[in-house]
């Protein structure tokens, strides 16, 4: 997976948010907000390759979770931001 180019990370009034910006997302007439957890993730996968393995081992590193968890919580994310098509497969 890779996030689609076009799509940024910013913080207004202290909420990160997802939108797209450039004549390329024209058509995305909303914005996602993360929360902290999935921010990180954001932030540590811009700009290349990653799976949901990968998700999984970023929240291990950083969060006191097991693996199998992190795995399960990292697929939920990759879906959602899949059907909101901000990452492509």
């Amino acid at each position: 997976m890779r996030i689609k180019e076009g799509f940024v990370l910013r913080e207004i009034a202290g909420e990160k948010i997802v939108s797209g910006e450039g004549i390329n997302q024209i058509n995305f007439n909303k914005m996602m907000t993360l929360n902290p957890t999935a921010a990180y993730l954001w932030e540590n996968i811009l700009g290349k390759e990653f799976d949901n393995e990968m998700l999984a081992a970023l929240l291990v590193e950083k969060y006191d979770v097991d693996y199998d968890t992190a795995l399960k919580d990292a697929t939920a994310l990759s879906q959602k931001w899949i059907q909101a098509e901000i990452v492509c497969e």
